[in-house]
C-alpha cells in the first residue's frame, strides 16, 4: 500500500498544506480493489483531530461570484451551478483549485462504476437495465407490474434511484443548455457527476436547511478522499469556518479510515457513488411493487389515510413497523387496525404469526426475483467470450459481474429476513 500514491497526490497535499488545510498523520492511499483511500501514517489516538479545511478552500455557491450565480433563473439546483462553475467559471479563481481537479477520476472511471452512465450507450441499455435491482431500475424480471398499483402518489426516496437521479441531471442539464447553449454533454455530465460523487453537507450555523438537499452541497478538497463505512469512527463537523474530521477510536499506521456518508442503502450507493458494501446495516430492500399488489383500494385507501402507504421495508433482521402494519391490514377489521396502528389497542385483532406468514410470503416472492434475475445474469455472463474479445465487452462483463454480485447480496438478505421473522412478523427497526 503507497501514499500518497504518486506525484499527482502529492503535490495535491502539498497544495492543500500550503493554503491552510492541517493534516495530521493521515495520507491518500490506493486501496487494494477499491482504488483510493485514506489511512493512517501512523498511530492514531481516539478524539485526535486529523484534518481541517477552512471554508475559504472549499468550493460552494457562497464562494462562486455573484455575477455567475446571476445568470441562472431562479431556482436553478446548486448542483447544477457548481457544475457549470467548473467548466465554465473564471479561469483566475478556478486556477487555485488545479492540483485538486487532477486527482479527480476520470469519466472513464466514471462509466465503469456509475449505472447512470452505462445507459448512455443504446447498445446496451436495455439489458443493463433489465438486470438492475427494482429499487434502482424499478423493473421487475418476475412480476409483472400493472398500472394503478399505486394508486396514491407518496414521496419514496430509496426506490426508483436511477430514474430519480436521472430527473436531476436532466433538469440540470435543461438549465445549463439555456445558459450556455455551447455546453457538452458528456463534459457536463462528468462534472454533474463530480459535485454528486464528491460533496459535501454545507448549511452555514443558523441557517435553514433547503427543502432539497441537492442544494446544500460543497466540495472539501482533501476530505474526498475518505471512503464510506456505515459505522465510521470518524467525527465530521462543520462549524460554519471549517470542516473538522476526528479520530473516535485510536487507529495503527496503515489502517483505513473512513468516515460515513449517512445510513444508506446499498443500492443507494452504489447508484450515487458507483460502489456498494460488502457488510452494510443500513442495507434493505423494498416491498411497495409486490405488496400494492396484494392490497385492495380500500386498503390503499385506509394505509394512506393514516400514513402508511409505502416505504415497505425489509431488513437482514426483518420488517420494518410499515410493513407490519402492511401485513395487519390484510385481516384486521378496520375498526380494531385502527386502534392498533394508533397504538391504542395493541391486542384485539392482531395476530403476529398471521402477519409473518403474509410477510414471508412477500419476502418469498421478491427471493423469486432474485433467483429469476440472478439466472438471466449467470446466462448473459456465459455468452460473453472468455476471455473477453474487446474492450467494451470486458467493460459490460464487468459490469454485469457487479450486478450479479449486488443480486446475491439481495437473495441472502431475503434469506435472513425469512430466518429471522420467526412467527412475530414484526421488527423494532424503525422505517
Amino acid at each position: 500500500m503507497d501514499f500518497p500514491p504518486d506525484d499527482k497526490h502529492l503535490s495535491f497535499m502539498q497544495w492543500a498544506l500550503s493554503v491552510g488545510v492541517t493534516i495530521e498523520g493521515i495520507a491518500p492511499a490506493r486501496i487494494p480493489g477499491r482504488r483510493l483511500g485514506m489511512i493512517a501514517t501512523r498511530m492514531i489516538e481516539e478524539g485526535e483531530v486529523i484534518l481541517t479545511v477552512p471554508l475559504a478552500e472549499m468550493l460552494t455557491v457562497d464562494s462562486i461570484p455573484a455575477s455567475f450565480v446571476a445568470r441562472f433563473p431562479d431556482g436553478t439546483p446548486v448542483h447544477a451551478i457548481l457544475a457549470a462553475f467548473l467548466m465554465y467559471g473564471d479561469a483566475h479563481i478556478l486556477t487555485k483549485w488545479t492540483a485538486w481537479y487532477t486527482v479527480w477520476p476520470s469519466r472513464d472511471e466514471f462509466e465503469e462504476c456509475m449505472p447512470i452512465l452505462w445507459t448512455d450507450s443504446s447498445q446496451s441499455k436495455s439489458s443493463l437495465q433489465s438486470i438492475l435491482p427494482p429499487s434502482v431500475s424499478g423493473r421487475w424480471n418476475s412480476l409483472r407490474k400493472k398500472r394503478g398499483w399505486d394508486t396514491h402518489p407518496y414521496e419514496t426516496r430509496y426506490q426508483n434511484l436511477l430514474g430519480q437521479q436521472e430527473e436531476r441531471l436532466e433538469r440540470c442539464w435543461k438549465v445549463i443548455g439555456s445558459v450556455f447553449p455551447e455546453a457538452d454533454w458528456d463534459a457536463f455530465s462528468y462534472y454533474w457527476l463530480i459535485v454528486n460523487t464528491r460533496s459535501f453537507y454545507y448549511v452555514m450555523p443558523g441557517m435553514n436547511p433547503p427543502e432539497d438537499w441537492n442544494d446544500a452541497l460543497a466540495l472539501v478538497p482533501f476530505a474526498d478522499y475518505f471512503n464510506h463505512d456505515d459505522d465510521a469512527d470518524c467525527e465530521v463537523l462543520f462549524d460554519g469556518k471549517q470542516y473538522t474530521f476526528k479520530a473516535m477510536r485510536r487507529f495503527d499506521e496503515g489502517e483505513e479510515i473512513y468516515m460515513s456518508y449517512g445510513a444508506h442503502s446499498n443500492d443507494f450507493l452504489f447508484v450515487e457513488y458507483g460502489f456498494y458494501l460488502e457488510h452494510n446495516e443500513s442495507d434493505a430492500v423494498y416491498l411497495d411493487d409486490i405488496i400494492f399488489k396484494d392490497l385492495t383500494l380500500s386498503e390503499k385507501k385506509e394505509l394512506d389515510a393514516h400514513d402508511y402507504y409505502g416505504n415497505y421495508q425489509i431488513t437482514s433482521t426483518g420488517p420494518c413497523p410499515r410493513t407490519a402494519a402492511a401485513a395487519s391490514i390484510k385481516y384486521m377489521k378496520q375498526k380494531e387496525w385502527r386502534e392498533y396502528v394508533l397504538g391504542s389497542n395493541e391486542e384485539g385483532g392482531h395476530d403476529p404469526d398471521r402477519s409473518a406468514t403474509i410477510i414471508r410470503g412477500w419476502v418469498e416472492v421478491y427471493l423469486k426475483e432474485c433467483n429469476t434475475t440472478i439466472g438471466i445474469i449467470e446466462e448473459m455472463l456465459a455468452k460473453e467470450k472468455s476471455p473477453p474479445s474487446t474492450e467494451s465487452n470486458e467493460d459490460q462483463h464487468e459490469r454485469m459481474a457487479t450486478v450479479l454480485r449486488r443480486w446475491v447480496q439481495i437473495k441472502s438478505l431475503c434469506e435472513a429476513a425469512l430466518r429471522s421473522s420467526g412467527s412475530s412478523g414484526e421488527s423494532q427497526d424503525s422505517e
